[in-house]
């Protein structure tokens, strides 16, 4: 009972840690950036960029902001600017309101929302995998195929976690539409997942790091699943870059500035895994240990792409409506509303010996 109750102790000690992370920045001044060269000076900068603190996976985005990588784009094509701290989750309420012009998320959350009409079009990958499935070790269930009938803890039901599962499961024969549904979805907070697993809850959960990592190390779970290493998911990438609609047909000059510096900050994190934990630990952008922080980045593919990120989007769009997830019918429509390649944007770039090399 001691041991049982010194583990539940240091999971919530991890919760506590991952809901601080999520707080951790709030002394970053929102005005950085407006006062480079070509940035705001009044009124509405022609681009309003979203960030957010506490998370890892946002890397390419702080390093953007603190490498000078939005500086020297915008300031290059005459745009002006600013970073605005936002809450990520009210991305759809900002772009409606047009509070915000561009940011980077999850692609799977937000291709379902596209579907539904969001104005928002992805324009590069930013890293592939950050999100890990698990199980008790002696739960009997050893892969995917054998979730049929079982409950699985997950974020949410529009989490990207369970866009990702539900294209698996269905290539697994386990139905997960609304008329033929063979899973059970049990919503928890993130945080929470790992002690509803631990008592049985659920028989399953999808976790995003750094709560995957703590976690896996914290109770030992068994993982049969992992969107950095899976055969299927590999190669696509995760979290992307977008812009807003209006600003892809009103100033694609400012968009595609936004994208060259989210690839280059992106080949920079792939580059140097460790210094770009250090520098977001010390711009207070997210919390941790650099070495643990560094050792996450590094497990990810931090190599930025263009085309390889569309055709993620066509991939995951593809498969979404073949499985009756979207609205759309027409994949190659969907994928043209949400993906837009600029003019004047490499496929990619590579970071070595303090420059960049554009990948065509």
């Amino acid at each position: 009972m001691k041991r049982t109750k010194e583990r539940i102790l240091s999971v919530m000690m991890i919760a506590a840690l991952s809901i601080a992370g999520l707080t951790a920045c709030s002394s970053k001044k929102k005005s950085e950036g407006t006062t480079a060269a070509g940035g705001q000076t009044d009124g509405r900068a022609d681009i309003i960029i979203g960030t957010a603190n506490g998370s890892l996976c946002l890397a390419p985005l702080h390093i953007a902001i603190d490498n000078g990588y939005f500086e020297e784009e915008f300031k290059n094509a005459g745009v002006t600017w600013r970073v605005e701290e936002i809450d990520l989750g009210n991305i759809s309420d900002l772009v409606a309101s047009n509070k915000i012009d561009a940011s980077t998320q999850l692609a799977g959350a937000m291709i379902p929302q596209i579907d539904n009409g969001l104005e928002i079009t992805f324009t590069a990958g930013l890293h592939t995998g950050c999100t890990k499935y698990y199980v008790k070790e002696d739960s009997g269930i050893n892969s995917v195929a054998d979730l049929k009938g079982k409950k699985i803890g997950v974020p949410g039901i529009g989490d990207s976690s369970v866009i990702a599962l539900k294209r698996l499961l269905h290539d697994n024969g386990i139905g997960v539409t609304t008329e033929n549904l063979e899973v059970e979805w049990v919503v928890y907070g993130l945080t929470d997942l790992p002690l509803a697993l631990q008592n049985g809850a659920v028989d399953m959960v999808a976790l995003h790091d750094p709560v995957a990592y703590s976690a896996e190390q914290e109770y030992g779970f068994k993982k049969i699943l992992d969107l950095s290493t899976d055969e299927k998911f590999a190669n696509e990438y995760c979290c992307m870059a977008f812009v807003t609609t209006r600003l892809a047909t009103e100033n694609p000059k400012a968009a595609a500035a936004y994208t060259r510096a989210m690839l280059k900050a992106s080949a920079f994190v792939q580059a140097n895994p460790e210094e770009a934990a250090k520098i977001q630990i010390d711009h207070n952008q997210c919390s941790g240990d650099v070495t643990v922080n560094a050792q996450l980045l590094a497990s990810y593919n931090y190599g930025p792409s263009v085309s390889v990120a569309a055709q993620t989007i066509t991939n995951a769009g593809s498969e979404l409506i073949r499985i009756g997830e979207l609205k759309a019918d027409d994949p190659e429509v969907f994928v043209s509303k949400a993906f837009t390649k600029f003019d004047g944007v490499p496929d990619s770039y590579k970071y070595e010996n303090g420059s960049f090399t554009e990948v065509n």
